[in-house]
């Protein structure tokens, strides 16, 4: 019986101190192929030689669209699409070789277990865990959603896959290294939060300070409270008001950033100026 080929894609950019350990996990793939966004810590040559066929992209359409280009240029009989941070644990990596062994009968796509570290420790309960995630597919069944973050894989549903199916689990952990400072989270969160609110402005959803309170009340309950964030101690806390304020954020920039305010302002005292007060008057300038 011949074994089924597998395909690892992976999207890039300034990856070079993570790739080699996310290449390393998954070696024994038949083909690797890195998509790269303009990096410029030599990831591009590092990933060559890991043996991966790299292509370079001078635009950024989006983590949807990236990992659509990515998939294009499979060619296996499976794709497994992972990220730059992460990694396959021993068991996941014999699973899935076992897959590819004997893939006759098997359902078209399968779910791994994602564990995820935030600020040096792995998260085992709150938000972030358990996170099952399709991940391995057949090519041809599946395709990545237009999303500009935060993603989805869609496997299109076939006669041979049954209503309401849920994707089976492999054993294993996908290891996720993805938030290694408060700063890193912080940063990655405002960039995130400003294109999920475009996303969401594109589908007609609308923001204001209400909902965006609620939002980021209900994002810290659900983490922290029924998602047992507490059981992570100190840190679990920490990601819960980081997932409220990521909440928050992302609604008050729905309703804000679509009417950014003007470049001219009017007189903070009305259309008139004070008596005596010209343009360019030191006297109306502001305390240095």
């Amino acid at each position: 019986m011949t074994q089924a080929r597998l395909s690892v894609i992976v999207i890039t950019r300034n990856e070079a101190q993570r790739l080699p350990t996310c290449l390393a996990s998954v070696a024994f793939a038949d083909e690797l192929i890195v998509v790269d966004s303009g990096s410029t810590d030599g990831t591009q040559a590092l990933a060559r030689d890991l043996g991966a066929r790299v292509i370079e992209t001078t635009d950024w359409p989006g983590f949807g669209p990236q990992k659509q280009r990515a998939l294009d240029a499979a060619t296996g009989d499976w794709v497994l699409s992972i990220d730059a941070d992460e990694w396959l644990d021993s068991t996941l990596a014999a699973a899935i070789r076992q897959l590819l062994a004997d893939d006759a009968g098997r359902p078209a796509a399968f779910r791994v277990d994602r564990l995820s570290a935030f600020c040096g420790q792995w998260m085992r309960a709150g938000s972030w865990y358990p996170d099952r995630l399709v991940r391995l597919f057949r090519r041809g069944r599946g395709r990545f959603s237009d999303d500009q973050v935060h993603e989805r894989l869609l496997i299109d549903a076939q006669d041979d896959t049954p209503a309401g199916t849920q994707w089976p689990t492999l054993p294993g952990l996908l290891l996720h290294n993805s938030i290694t400072s408060l700063h890193d989270g912080i940063e990655k969160m405002n960039r995130y939060t400003t294109v999920r609110a475009l996303d969401l402005r594109r589908r007609g959803r609308r923001g204001g300070v209400v909902v965006a309170l609620t939002h980021g009340l209900w994002a810290f309950i659900r983490s922290y409270v029924l998602r047992r964030g507490f059981l992570d101690g100190r840190l679990g806390f920490v990601l819960a008001l980081l997932d409220a304020q990521s909440s928050c954020t992302r609604y008050l920039k729905l309703s804000l950033d679509g009417a950014p305010a003007p470049h001219e302002l009017p007189h903070p005292g009305g259309s008139r100026r004070p008596s005596g007060a010209s343009e360019g008057d030191p006297g109306s300038a502001p305390p240095q």
